[in-house]
């Protein structure tokens, strides 16, 4: 998704936000699903989806589940980092294959990364050997996530 300004004609309406939230429950679901949940024609449903991914307001992913596929533990990690570096050191923290989210924030850290790794043995190992190692950062913080009892797609 490049540098897109949403301008006045681009606005979203009901149908925009009703459109979304069936996407959001059912990524799956077809232009004619969405079309008779809402009463319009598939032509017009298209026609909006088509406008809103090219937008970037929606993108339409599979969604895994890390504990399916063999990993275990998650954590979130803030960062400290030398803050002249703050953007070069994010995309470096980003690019680790572990990173699953990171945001650059104000406060106490600079960046809050979350992970994933199959045990607290390859956390360690991705603690020790790959974000340490990394020029710039200073120290960290880890949240091992113990229940999510809460996760949304907005």
């Amino acid at each position: 998704m490049g540098n897109i300004t949403i301008t006045a004609s681009d606005e979203l309406d009901e149908i925009d936000r009703q459109i979304i939230s069936i996407l959001q429950l059912d990524g799956r679901a077809s232009f004619a699903e969405i079309a008779g949940k809402l009463n319009v024609s598939a032509g017009m449903i298209r026609v909006r989806y088509n406008r809103l991914t090219e937008l970037g307001v929606v993108r339409v992913v599979g969604i895994t589940n890390p504990l399916r596929m063999g990993y275990q533990t998650m954590a979130l990690i803030g960062i400290k980092v030398e803050c002249n570096k703050l953007v070069e050191i994010a995309n470096e923290v980003a690019a680790l294959d572990e990173v699953i989210y990171l945001i650059i924030v104000s406060g106490a850290y600079d960046i809050i990364a979350e992970v994933v790794c199959r045990d607290q043995n390859h956390l360690l190992q991705f603690l020790t050997e790959r974000l340490y190692k990394i020029e710039g950062v200073r120290e960290s913080e880890s949240f091992m996530h113990l229940k999510i009892v809460k996760e949304i797609y907005f």
